[in-house]
């Protein structure tokens, strides 16, 4: 396996194992929530959009952790605070798949049972927001110090035209 796969593959894997741990912890959240632990329904269960955006905001905490120290800790943030800001815009515009998909069970084809709304929110859409948030990460927040260097040369040229 060459170098470039072998680094691809290695924080690929990191990605879904601190993936695996938020979604996790969103899935809990969103569950009780929604669905109630004790046989009733939980406290937000006529609220599932909301329940799901309150449970991954936790969930997005517990990624950011793992993310900045485990999976993508050979690449250095860029943009305001490190990395911060860029990382929770593209975890909230990302967050938009799974509602979509969650909202067009509920709403459209009025389907309220946990399994529809695991399935939607919690594997069509998580598993798309996944493949989402890998792309923009790797692309625009956690750089390769190759593509950093690229991207400080260009500012260097930029600023050396004006």
């Amino acid at each position: 396996m060459g170098r470039r796969l072998h680094r691809f593959a290695a924080e690929a894997s990191k990605f879904l194992t601190v993936g695996g741990v938020a979604t996790l912890v969103a899935f809990v959240l969103f569950n009780g929530l929604v669905h109630g632990y004790l046989g009733g329904p939980g406290p937000l269960n006529a609220q599932p959009i909301l329940a799901f955006v309150l449970a991954n905001t936790v969930g997005m905490l517990v990624s950011y952790r793992g993310s900045r120290s485990w999976a993508f800790r050979d690449r250095e943030a860029v943009g305001p605070a490190g990395g911060r800001l860029a990382f929770f815009l593209v975890n909230t515009l990302s967050m938009l798949i799974p509602v979509g998909c969650l909202a067009f069970t509920r709403y459209v084809l009025d389907l309220t049972d946990p399994l529809s709304d695991n399935i939607a929110a919690n594997v069509v859409g998580l598993g798309l927001g996944t493949a989402a948030r890998f792309w923009a990460f790797r692309r625009f927040i956690f750089l390769s110090p190759r593509r950093l260097e690229r991207r400080r040369e260009k500012a260097a040229l930029e600023g050396a035209r004006a």
